[in-house]
């Protein structure tokens, strides 16, 4: 069984299903989805006011939505996966508290969807794609009480780890849409910008992919006016 949490935001919910859909056509394991939903995570209610998504933050909650148990695989809902994620699953190392890929870029954009910032800041969408080891023993600070009280800096660079607890995924794993070239061959397109469920992100670089998932996640779909 491979876990996954995927971030779900209301503004942008047919990218949580289309990632769901992507995943679904790939896998030969048998996979269990949990939507990242805010209002239903016990004894967690949000107090940063600078979130761009409604899973922002949560995400660190991962390890404590599992019962500090097993493996999970976090993933941002804006993706597309095109690769069997059981590869991903494989990469899974008992030595270390977290695998990330180690992106090291900086933004050609200044703001993306719905003109939210678009920061550079170090260890930049290290945490859009995490594959959590819930039973470190590192990660069992991860409660409700120490996410509420954390600085958005603090938990994006990981810095209640040090640096030789964070494996590395290959970046074929979270390919950054328009920011990196075009990749036909990346593992799981990350369309970190902006969606194209959203009409100026709807015909940029790759996002051909994205609409021919969401397709797929109609599948079967009568359409009445």
């Amino acid at each position: 069984m491979i876990d996954i949490i995927v971030g779900f935001d209301q503004l942008e919910a047919v990218a949580y299903h289309t990632f769901c859909q992507s995943i679904i056509d790939k896998t030969s394991e048998i996979t269990r989805f949990t939507p990242l939903v805010l209002n239903s995570i016990a004894n967690y209610s949000e107090k940063h006011n600078d979130a761009s998504n409604q899973f922002i933050y949560s995400r660190f909650l991962s390890p404590y939505i599992m019962n500090f148990n097993g493996w999970v695989i976090f993933a941002d809902g804006d993706m597309v996966c095109q690769s069997d994620i059981k590869e991903l699953w494989s990469l899974r190392d008992n030595n270390k508290a977290v695998l990330v890929c180690k992106h090291n870029y900086e933004t050609k954009f200044s703001t993306k969807y719905l003109g939210n910032k678009n920061e550079n800041y170090p260890r930049k969408n290290w945490s859009s794609l995490i594959l959590w080891n819930c039973e470190h023993p590192k990660n069992k600070i991860l409660t409700p009480e120490f996410i509420k009280n954390a600085t958005g800096s603090y938990l994006h660079r990981f810095s209640w780890l040090d640096d030789n607890d964070i494996g590395d995924i290959p970046l074929a794993w979270n390919w950054l849409a328009i920011e990196y070239p075009t990749n036909p061959d990346a593992k799981i397109i990350h369309y970190t910008l902006g969606t194209p469920c959203f009409q100026n992100y709807a015909t940029t670089d790759m996002s051909e992919y994205w609409h021919s998932a969401r397709a797929r996640s109609q599948h079967g779909m009568e359409i009445t006016s």
